[in-house]
């Protein structure tokens, strides 16, 4: 995905910064076991908050071990390993893939078709397990780039519901009383995810000619505090889903990170220089 959502680590206890790391190593380790650097290369902190959500929901063991890695080679770190790491790393592998066909098919990225060459055979074996989510993510990205074409014509909402779907899917581990609750968490969140991508890169996209949701009002008064209260209106609705799920592990944790840590590059993006002298 893109990264945001993270922690607010000055806002964590020492012992929970240990063990979401420990959980982000070991996916980490489990995208290099299963699909070598070129795996490890699309590693994703928003993954790691789905196997924490996951951990905490469902009981399951969970391995635990000290490594050394190339990004770490001086001193052994923690980490730890689940079945939903396992889940979060073929999905993470499969978002990145049909990102990557998506990126080459509208905006002709070379490198881009070159990383889902790459990955195809990879990816295959992810389909033919998971083909109810592959074609869940093929579609809604599918979705989202008609969306995008359309330009003016495109209600706000429309894109960011889009991907809220794909990552809605992506939350529905399994067929239980819990599926529809972990559904509208992933997808307000992923509508976050798509509004904040587009809030961050707005001038950017101005500048280059790309659709974004928010160009339309940019520059008008009050820009930022529009944006930051759509923002807001995702993770409030994502919150009271999140609330309604019986998390034993890992609640402080992920409380950090929808109650703080999501707001980090908001709070970048509205300390940019060019953002500041227009306000």
């Amino acid at each position: 995905m893109f990264g945001y959502i993270t922690v607010d680590k000055p806002e964590m206890k020492f012992r929970d910064f240990d063990v979401y790391r420990s959980y982000y190593c070991g996916l980490c380790r489990q995208l290099y076991d299963r699909y070598g650097m070129r795996g490890r290369m699309t590693l994703s902190y928003d993954m790691t908050f789905l196997i924490l959500l996951l951990t905490g929901l469902y009981d399951t063991d969970t391995e635990e071990a000290l490594r050394r890695c190339a990004a770490h080679p001086l001193h052994r770190h923690g980490e730890r390993c689940n079945r939903f790491t396992s889940y979060a790393a073929d999905m993470n592998l499969l978002l990145f893939y049909y990102k990557c066909l998506d990126d080459w098919r509208d905006e002709k990225k070379i490198t881009r078709r070159a990383a889902a060459r790459l990955l195809a055979g990879r990816v295959r074996r992810i389909e033919k397990e998971y083909p109810k989510k592959a074609g869940a993510v093929a579609e809604s990205l599918k979705e989202l780039s008609d969306l995008e074409k359309k330009g003016e014509n495109v209600l706000l909402d429309e894109p960011a519901a889009a991907f809220g779907r794909l990552t809605s899917e992506i939350f529905a581990y399994q067929e239980d009383v819990w599926e529809q609750t972990l559904r509208k968490t992933g997808f307000y969140l992923g509508k976050f995810i798509y509004l904040m991508d587009a809030y961050e890169d707005v001038e950017e996209d101005i500048v280059q000619g790309r659709f974004n949701v928010f160009a339309p009002f940019y520059g008008e008064e009050r820009f930022d505090e529009r944006c930051g209260s759509v923002l807001k209106m995702m993770i409030a609705e994502c919150t009271e889903y999140f609330e309604r799920l019986p998390v034993v592990d890992h609640a402080e944790i992920l409380r950090n990170i929808l109650y703080a840590g999501v707001w980090s590059k908001y709070e970048a993006a509205v300390q940019k220089k060019g953002r500041k002298e227009k306000r």
